[in-house]
């Protein structure tokens, strides 16, 4: 761990808020891949493609995070039953309308960002950049498809009331 020039004790706490942001997408992935396959409607088709790109994105973030904490000479949980103890996110049920998939992964997208941002904190505490660095960009792709999917919730008449006032 000298090479990287890092406390191992302050790394100690950005492992552990990183172990529960690993947990988070692991219970998303599951989640996305749930709606994935359960998605019907005349949305079927938009939100198919949707949650198959978002649960694509998500493994990759599962990989970059269980790395990440190799890095810093430490070991990701890798236990589903340690992540659904430390996830901040909960199961789904696979019978859900299209607007209501949609919500529950906004929730979730809440709670992930609170979560990254616990791990920013934590690693600026440690000096530790490039998790601030990994984990700031996670920050700015999941606000921008949080939008995305907000405006799929909307009206168009919603936007509209909105521009008028």
């Amino acid at each position: 761990m000298e090479y990287l020039k890092l406390n191992e004790e302050k790394n100690k706490k950005t492992v552990e808020q990183l172990n529960i942001l690993l947990a988070d997408y692991h219970l998303y992935y599951q989640k996305l891949r749930n709606f994935h396959w359960n998605i019907v409607g005349k949305n079927f088709f938009d939100l198919h493609e949707k949650f198959e790109e978002m649960y694509d994105d998500a493994v990759l973030k599962i990989d970059e995070i269980a790395e990440r904490i190799l890095t810093l000479r430490f070991q990701p949980v890798s236990n589903y039953s340690d992540y659904l103890d430390l996830s901040n996110l909960s199961e789904s049920k696979s019978e859900l309308t299209d607007v209501k998939m949609v919500k529950d992964l906004l929730k979730d997208h809440g709670k992930i960002i609170t979560q990254m941002r616990k791990v920013v904190d934590v690693a600026d505490k440690a000096n530790d950049e490039g998790t601030i660095d990994l984990i700031g960009a996670y920050i700015r792709e999941l606000e921008k498809v949080s939008w995305m999917l907000d405006a799929w919730t909307m009206k168009s008449s919603d936007t509209h009331k909105e521009l008028d006032e």
